[in-house]
């Protein structure tokens, strides 16, 4: 193993690693031959209980969600619920998936630096669930040889378990997955024809909740409408850019958030909405919207592309089309509502971050053939037991569509609750009750 670090912290022993995998995986075979395209690295931390360094434990490797998020650095096992019950009895491998953290980040400055539109389209294509899950069976071949294991998806780790499950089955000797069981076979706008009904009931809650925010929201609309607010970084603050604070509609407490950074919007004597004269927006909530609203840079730019599996053809900007056949999410409509977890054209005009990958990102939306993601004769006959947190009130990833998959894929198990939603992980309850469920089942009994 290539290991950079160990040492201990507050509840946990880690190793910091780094391997080499290809860029580009198509001449390529984990655990042998590398092709001849350029290498990227690929970093992992491996973590257990301090008490149990030398123990022979089973591993579990952890699939972040995303796309392009960057794994977990917890500050104790607690930080993160999931975490602290998985060392009870596991070694958890914990990968920065390519392109994100240390594994070879791409941000907007590097993928200017890549070529020409059509050669960052193509680049761009490598950072996606085939190549990621190859990695990961890299990694599991070259510094675990022989040794299964299991693995556990949050919301796009579960398209990646799929993956996995449909490419490199016998690596896998159970999986779980938390809020991310995909659409199989898989239609981006089937996706977003569910996602918006979920966005609207989220803004009805939220005003519900707060009544007096509807009429913050709509002044701070009107006043962006005018089009000369600028946000700290230099970008333009639209009303687009402001509905896109719903993203985190899904998770808890992202109501509460919102509320109390609306709360400091206005300038004035007591932070009221203007009766007369014009409406100043305040320093404090302009920086609280940027960062609100800036993600991890691969983040949106490939977005709508993890529905890209096979000769499905273009996918040309799914969420803007079914948005548009939605009248009440414009930009106009008051009250105004706020958009969850969809990309949309303007990002990559408006947002410096996002603008040295507009390009590419449109070319990639007329593409008509990409790499099978999912083998649904595979998954049909799937052996590895697979149990999944399938929350009812997810915002991110549609009930239906996700029970609809679950029915076809063999040797699946699901646990539909309504107590938690998308991010329900970092709490306390999921990952026992999913590891207990394929305790009693024997599906660990091989490992434990």
């Amino acid at each position: 193993m290539t290991r950079l670090n160990s040492y201990f912290m507050p509840g946990l022993y880690v190793e910091d690693h780094s391997i080499s995998v290809p860029l580009d995986w198509s001449d390529a075979q984990p655990g042998g031959y590398m092709g001849q395209s350029e290498t990227i690295s690929l970093f992992y931390r491996v973590m257990c209980a301090p008490e149990r360094v030398h123990d022979d434990l089973p591993l579990l490797l952890f699939l972040q969600g995303g796309p392009g998020g960057t794994s977990p650095r917890p500050i104790t096992p607690s930080s993160d619920a999931w975490i602290g019950e998985a060392i009870k009895h596991f070694r958890l491998v914990i990968p920065d998936q390519r392109g994100t953290g240390r594994s070879s980040l791409i941000d907007g400055a590097s993928f200017e630096r890549i070529g020409s539109p059509s050669q960052q389209a193509q680049y761009l294509r490598c950072f996606l669930a085939d190549s990621i899950v190859r990695d990961f069976e890299h990694l599991r071949l070259t510094q675990y040889p022989g040794q299964r294991w299991v693995s556990l998806g949050q919301s796009y780790g579960g398209f990646l378990t799929l993956t996995y499950l449909s490419a490199f089955p016998q690596a896998l000797a159970a999986s779980f997955t938390t809020g991310g069981i995909p659409p199989v076979p898989i239609d981006p706008r089937r996706v977003y024809e569910r996602t918006f009904p979920r966005m609207r009931a989220k803004n009805r809650e939220f005003y519900e909740r707060y009544p007096q925010d509807m009429e913050r929201v709509n002044a701070i609309a009107d006043r962006l409408s005018q089009g000369d607010v600028v946000l700290p970084n230099g970008d333009p603050l639209t009303v687009e850019r402001f509905q896109t604070l719903g993203h985190s509609f899904g998770m808890k407490p992202s109501f509460e958030r919102l509320h109390w950074l609306l709360d400091t919007a206005f300038q004035g004597s007591d932070g009221s909405v203007p009766v007369h004269g014009s409406v100043q927006l305040s320093q404090p909530f302009l920086v609280g919207v940027e960062q609100a609203t800036t993600y991890s840079p691969l983040y949106w730019p490939l977005q709508e592309f993890v529905y890209a599996d096979g000769n499905r053809g273009p996918i040309r900007w799914a969420g803007q089309q079914v948005r548009d056949q939605n009248p009440d999410f414009a930009t106009v409509s008051r009250p105004l509502l706020f958009t969850g977890e969809v990309i949309f054209p303007w990002m990559f005009e408006q947002e410096r971050n996002l603008r040295p990958f507009r390009d590419a990102v449109n070319l990639l939306m007329e593409e008509e053939r990409w790499p099978q993601i999912f083998d649904c004769a595979q998954l049909s006959r799937n052996q590895v037991p697979l149990h999944s947190a399938v929350y009812y009130n997810d915002m991110y990833v549609d009930f239906d569509l996700q029970m609809e998959t679950l029915s076809h894929v063999g040797n699946a198990h699901a646990w539909v609750t309504s107590d938690y939603e998308h991010d329900g992980i970092h709490e306390g309850g999921v990952f026992p009750h999913l590891f207990t469920s394929a305790l009693e089942r024997g599906d660990l009994a091989d490992l434990l």
